[in-house]
């Protein structure tokens, strides 16, 4: 069984990440068959075998805590509406970048506590790039860190493997976000869009913003890496205006609250809200402080 600190919680979900991780890279390096759901996104095998992983770590962690997968979504509200904390997983977020094997898809994994007022928000949460051997990992009220090729006393998967690392251990190991490029020196106004799903309505948002930033410069990316870069610093700003679901910004959202973000809702700039009856989120604006440019 596993201590109830969010420590404790962001180090099992590095390590069913980590493992999820492998599932998927054994896939991606073989031939990848695609098959479409009811919405015609796509889903692989390699989906459904990180889901699995991932829910068996979890459980043979001894965590009690209900999961919210995206490939086990159909858990109807009335019953949802009673957790207090859980588990939101996306197993493969960047299908199509997996199956265009470009490196950009991540494992996420947000712990998700209800909050007084009746919405959920991240506390914990994990985003990791298997290909890329590189996770972002934030504690709501600690900080947010990103770990490059991940020392296996930190965050083994293997199963049967030890798993002594400590918190510590991988603070030690990872840099604190944001991180300070360049000694510190200016660059160009940046804005993170997204690689596939770029809508007329972002690319207008982002007109306007050159305007006031001649020299915007723009970076795509795909799955949840997109907050990240606006978290570590690479970024300024990452607009969605298009649609998103819950367990695709849960992780993300966790890292980027705790490395001193907003993700607002666009225009309403409410916080984005979690575990609603319906699981699609509204447009949203990442930024530092909630600022428009």
């Amino acid at each position: 069984m596993i201590a109830n600190s969010a420590t404790d919680y962001a180090l099992l979900a590095l390590r069913a990440a980590v493992a999820a991780g492998a599932d998927i890279l054994d896939v991606y390096r073989g031939r990848i068959a695609v098959e479409l759901k009811d919405d015609r996104s796509p889903l692989t095998e390699a989906d459904m075998r990180a889901h699995r992983r991932i829910v068996a770590l979890l459980e043979a962690a001894g965590d009690r805590n209900p999961i919210l997968s995206e490939e086990a979504s159909d858990i109807p509200f009335d019953r949802r509406e009673r957790w207090r904390r859980y588990w939101l997983v996306d197993p493969l977020d960047g299908t199509k970048e997996f199956i265009k094997r470009n490196g950009e898809f991540t494992v996420n994994i947000a712990l998700v506590e209800q909050s007084a007022d009746g919405g959920g928000l991240p506390v914990a949460g994990v985003v990791y790039a298997p290909d890329l051997q590189r996770a972002y990992v934030g504690v709501v009220g600690l900080g947010a860190w990103r770990i490059d090729d991940l020392p296996a006393d930190v965050a083994s998967g293997t199963p049967g493997a030890a798993r002594t690392a400590s918190w510590d251990d991988f603070v030690a190991a990872a840099t604190r976000l944001p991180v300070t490029a360049n000694g510190g020196a200016r660059r160009p106004f940046t804005v993170v869009a997204s690689r596939s799903h770029m809508s007329p309505e972002t690319q207008a948002y982002i007109d306007e913003l050159r305007a006031d930033h001649p020299d915007l410069q723009l970076i795509s990316a795909g799955s949840a890496l997109k907050l990240c870069l606006v978290a570590e610093g690479a970024a300024d700003v990452y607009p969605r205006f298009a649609p998103t679901m819950e367990w695709d910004t849960g992780a993300g959202h966790a890292v980027c609250l705790a490395a001193g973000l907003t993700v607002n809702s666009w225009p309403a700039a409410e916080p984005l809200e979690y575990n609603k009856p319906q699981l699609v989120n509204p447009w949203f604006l990442v930024s530092r402080g909630g600022q428009r440019s």
